[in-house]
């Protein structure tokens, strides 16, 4: 049950802070021993079964959040026709990114409706206090991303971070697996917007690299796409924002269907024609992501 709405707002968002800092705490140091153990002893029976700990305490991680998370005005909940999804599948889970609160919403409403969500994390946000760390043991995949400009310095440095992505991958052969992926690759603003002239209104030019990695590797597993749009019909939250329960009506469309077969099993690296193929399929999804966007403000 969220924080009562007749606390003030300041009032919530210390509350919702105590408890999300408290609790961030309290389940750092069972995380950090399971993955110990996971990490020392190498048979995969084990390590499975390490794993779905992680999961669950996770889990429950994200049910406390239930506790001071702003109840969502309006979520629409789609399924497409002949597509089925449950905890035992694998899936490819996308959202349009605009601010913080975009992941705990994700979180709250997939959590019990699919295997735990494994976030795609730059790899700097390791570093990131306690939660870093926390990240780390429950098998978030971490890039280490390079622009074009430190590339040219560095040309040894080309396909390091596909490497990274294609071992994440890795870990995830053996177990129901949702992998999370922003494909815009960063939070929208007008600026970024306008600086990589974006042909969409409401989103940034989709980047399919990653996505590229797991069809290619996972591409038995992950077959089926969950596709959220959020839509915040006032002005975007901060996070601070978020957990003082200042987002307003918020509306969330969940698709889901499955990816092409032609898109799975094939080498992203080394195959040009399926780069340029995943791009369509990516601007498709966001061309009609973008109108729906529309409809909703």
């Amino acid at each position: 049950m969220p924080l009562p709405t007749v606390f003030p707002p300041v009032l919530r968002g210390v509350i919702a802070s105590l408890i999300l800092g408290g609790f961030t705490a309290l389940i750092a140091l069972p995380l950090f021993i399971v993955a110990l153990f996971k990490l020392l002893i190498p048979l995969r029976p084990w390590r499975r079964l390490c794993s779905a700990a992680l999961n669950g305490i996770a889990a429950a991680w994200i049910e406390v959040n239930r506790l001071w998370m702003p109840r969502l005005d309006s979520v629409a909940w789609h399924i497409a026709e002949g597509a089925v999804v449950n905890r035992r599948g694998g899936y490819l889970v996308t959202c349009n990114h605009q601010s913080w609160a975009d992941i705990f919403i994700a979180q709250t409403i997939l959590t019990r409706r699919l295997p735990s969500l494994k976030f795609f994390l730059k790899q700097e946000l390791i570093w990131v206090p306690v939660i870093g760390l926390c990240w780390w043991a429950l098998d978030f995949p971490f890039m280490k991303r390079y622009d074009r400009a430190y590339l040219k310095k560095h040309p040894e440095k080309i396909g390091k971070d596909l490497e990274t992505a294609r071992a994440a991958c890795e870990k995830f052969r053996d177990l129901p697996a949702a992998l999370f992926i922003f494909l815009e690759g960063t939070r929208l603003s007008a600026d970024k917007r306008d600086k990589q002239k974006s042909p969409y209104a409401h989103l940034l030019k989709p980047k399919v690299a990653a996505a590229g990695l797991v069809f290619g590797n996972l591409g038995e597993q992950v077959k089926t796409l969950v596709d959220l749009t959020i839509g915040y019909h006032g002005q975007v939250p901060s996070f601070w924002g978020l957990l003082c329960g200042r987002t307003g009506q918020v509306t969330v469309l969940v698709d889901v269907c499955p990816v092409p077969e032609s898109l799975l099993g094939r080498d992203y690296a080394a195959d040009s024609a399926f780069r340029t193929e995943l791009s369509r399929w990516a601007n498709d999804l966001w061309e009609k992501k973008d109108r729906r966007l529309e409809t909703i403000f």
